[in-house]
C-alpha cells in the first residue's frame, strides 16, 4: 500500500499509471502541476484524506456528493473503501446512510443527471446509475439505510473484515473488526460466528474474494466455511451464478476454483466437474486427473487471453501452464496476425452481461466433464474417452440451465464443450474451404472460440511433452481456419445465396427437407469454388438431377 501521508489534506493529479504527477492545495492547482508534467495524458483527480490511512478520494464521484449532501450521515462502505487501501479501481460505489437512503438516492439522480432505481424499499436501498464525466462509461452508486441504527453495528453485521471498513467524505475512517489489518496480512475473516447463516451466499463469496484478490482464509474462517456448507443449496442460482462466475473471471481462477473443490462447496454447485476428480487417465494426458487437467486448461486459456490482449500473466498461471517455451513462441506467430480481430472477438458482448473472454474460461472449465461417464479401459491398459464431447454438451447444457445462464451464453459454451475435439482431426490434413465452411456452419458464433478452446487443451494435455510436429499441425490448422473466418468470411464462411428457395422450386424442387439439402450442396459448391454465378448454380442443379446424383 502506497504511503500517502505527506499530502495528506492536499489534492493530487493521478496518470495513466496512478503514478502521482502534480500536487496542489485545490483541484486545480493539482491539475495544473500535473499538466505541466503530463501534457498530453489524462490526469484523475483525488484528494487525500487528513486522517490515517490517508486514502485518495476521487474527485468523482465524491466531490459533487459532498457539496449536494453537506448536511447528510453518509458513508462510503465495504469493497470501495478496501480498494482505496490497496490502491485497486473501484467497481461498486456503496454509501451507508443514516436514514432516508432510498430518498437520497433520488435526490442524486436528480443532482447528477442519472437514473434512480429502486433495489429493495423495505430495506431502504437505492441506486443511481450515472455516466462517470470523464470515461462517459455508466457506474452505479448504491445507497443503504444502515442496518442496526448505527454505523458500528452496520459494518459489524458485514460479511468479512475487509469489507466492514466505512470512510467518511471529510476522510474519517472507520475500521471496527481489523479490516485494514486483515487486508494487510492478505486475509479474508468473517466479521462474526454467524456470518455464514446469516446469508450462505457468502460462502462462494469469501472463496471469489480470496480469487480476486489472491488472499487466503483465516483458519477459523476457513473452519466454520466447512461447517456450513451445505446451507449454500438453500441460495437461489442467480446469486450462485453470479458468485461463480467471478471466480472463474478472476486470475489466476485455478486456485480459487481449486479451493472451491478442497472446501466442498464446488460439488454443490457444479458436481459435473468435480467428478473429475476420481477420473484417472493415461498418455498423452500429463495430469493423472481429469481434475487436474482441466484446472490446467483454464490456466492455458487465462494464459492465451492475456496474450491476445497484451496483459501480464500471473505467476501463479505461468507454474500451472508447463509447456515448452517455443510452444508459445509459435502460437504467438500464428495468433497475433489475427490479434486486433480476435480481441474484437473476445469483447463484443454476446448477451448484456457476457462476453466470449469470459465463457470460453467455462468452456475450459466444462470441457471434459463427460469423460466421468464415458471413461473405459483397454487391454493394453491405456484410457479412452469415447463421446465425451457429445455427452458433456448435453451435461453442461443442463447445468448452465440450472445456474439460470443467459441463453445465448449457454448455448456458446455447449457449442464450446461439443466441438473441443474437432480441430484434432485436422492435424494431419489442413482444411479445405469446404471443411472451414462445414466447421463454422457447426459450430456458429462458436466457431472462433473452439479453436482457441483446442489449443488450450492441447497445451493442457500434453504440457512439457508437447511434440512439435503435433502442435504445428494445430496451429497450421487454426491459421487456415482463423483467415478463413476473417479475411475470407463471405467468400468460405458465409457466402451470399446464388439461388433462393423460390428458385430452386421454380426448377421442380419440393418444399421441405429436399429443398433445404440442395441448397446446402449449392452453399459447398460455392465455397469450393466449383460455381460462381447464378447460371452456374442452376446448371449444377439441373446436371446433378438429371444424372440422379
Amino acid at each position: 500500500m502506497r504511503d500517502l501521508s505527506v499530502y495528506a489534506g492536499r489534492w493530487i493529479a493521478l496518470d495513466e499509471h496512478q503514478h502521482i504527477a502534480g500536487v496542489g492545495l485545490t483541484a486545480e492547482a493539482a491539475h495544473r502541476a500535473g499538466r505541466r508534467i503530463r501534457p498530453k495524458e489524462t490526469l484523475w483527480l483525488a484528494w487525500v484524506t487528513p486522517h490515517p490511512p490517508y486514502l485518495a478520494l476521487p474527485a468523482w464521484p465524491c466531490e459533487p456528493l459532498k457539496a449536494l449532501l453537506q448536511e447528510e450521515h453518509l458513508w462510503l462502505v465495504g469493497g470501495a473503501v478496501r480498494d482505496l487501501l490497496l490502491q485497486r479501481p473501484i467497481h461498486d460505489w456503496d454509501f451507508a446512510v443514516e436514514g432516508g437512503a432510498c430518498a437520497l438516492a433520488r435526490r442524486v439522480a436528480n443532482a447528477l443527471g442519472g437514473a434512480y432505481v429502486a433495489l429493495d424499499t423495505e430495506r431502504d436501498t437505492g441506486r443511481v446509475v450515472v455516466n462517470d464525466p470523464a470515461s462517459d462509461a455508466p457506474i452505479t452508486l448504491d445507497f443503504a439505510g444502515l442496518r442496526g441504527g448505527d454505523l458500528a453495528t452496520d459494518l459489524a453485521l458485514r460479511d468479512f473484515t475487509i469489507n466492514a471498513l466505512a470512510l467518511s467524505l471529510t476522510g474519517e475512517f472507520h475500521d471496527p473488526t481489523g479490516g485494514q489489518a486483515d487486508l494487510e496480512a492478505g486475509l479474508v475473516r468473517t466479521t462474526h460466528p454467524g456470518a455464514f447463516s446469516d446469508d450462505p451466499a457468502r460462502l462462494l463469496r469469501a472463496v471469489r474474494a480470496c480469487g480476486e484478490l489472491g488472499f487466503r482464509l483465516e483458519a477459523d474462517t476457513a473452519a466454520a466455511l466447512r461447517a456450513h456448507r451445505a446451507a449454500l443449496r438453500t441460495v437461489a442460482a442467480e446469486r450462485s451464478t453470479a458468485e461463480l462466475r467471478r471466480i472463474v473471471m478472476s486470475a489466476p481462477a485455478h486456485e480459487p476454483l481449486a479451493l472451491a473443490a478442497e472446501l466442498g462447496l464446488l460439488e454443490l454447485v457444479l458436481p459435473e466437474v468435480t467428478a473429475l476428480q476420481e477420473v484417472e487417465q493415461s498418455a498423452p494426458h500429463h495430469h493423472r486427473t481429469a481434475w487436474e487437467h482441466t484446472l490446467t486448461a483454464v490456466a492455458a486459456m487465462e494464459k492465451l487471453l492475456a496474450l491476445l490482449k497484451g496483459q501480464p500473466v500471473p505467476p501463479p498461471t505461468q507454474r500451472r501452464v508447463q509447456a515448452p517455451s517455443w510452444a508459445w513462441g509459435t502460437l504467438e506467430r500464428t495468433l497475433m496476425p489475427h490479434q486486433t480481430q480476435l480481441v474484437a472477438y473476445l469483447e463484443t458482448p454476446l448477451t448484456v452481461e457476457t462476453q466470449p473472454a469470459e465463457l470460453l474460461k467455462w468452456g475450459a472449465l466444462l470441457h471434459d466433464i463427460g469423460k466421468a461417464a464415458t471413461r473405459t479401459v483397454d487391454a493394453a491398459e491405456r484410457t479412452h474417452f469415447y463421446d465425451h464431447a457429445p455427452l458433456g454438451a448435453d451435461l453442461t447444457h443442463a447445468r448452465l440451465t440450472a445456474l439460470k445462464f443467459p441463453n445465448k451464453a449457454r448455448n456458446f459454451v455447449t457449442q464450446l464443450v461439443a466441438a473441443h475435439m474437432r480441430l484434432i482431426g485436422m492435424t494431419k490434413q489442413p482444411p479445405q474451404r469446404r471443411t472451414s465452411y462445414r466447421f463454422y456452419r457447426a459450430t456458429g458464433e462458436a466457431g472462433v472460440g473452439v479453436i482457441l478452446l483446442a489449443l488450450a487443451d492441447a497445451l493442457a494435455v500434453w504440457g512439457p511433452t508437447l511434440p512439435q510436429d503435433y502442435w504445428d499441425g494445430l496451429l497450421r490448422a487454426a491459421e487456415i481456419l482463423l483467415t478463413h473466418y476473417f479475411t475470407q468470411h463471405e467468400e468460405i464462411v458465409a457466402p451470399p445465396p446464388l439461388l433462393t428457395g423460390h428458385d430452386l422450386i421454380a426448377l421442380g424442387i419440393s418444399p421441405g427437407p429436399e429443398l433445404g439439402r440442395w441448397l446446402e450442396r449449392l452453399r459447398e459448391a460455392q465455397v469450393a469454388a466449383e460455381i460462381q454465378t447464378r447460371a452456374e448454380a442452376q446448371a449444377f442443379i439441373e446436371e446433378k438431377r438429371r444424372n440422379n446424383e
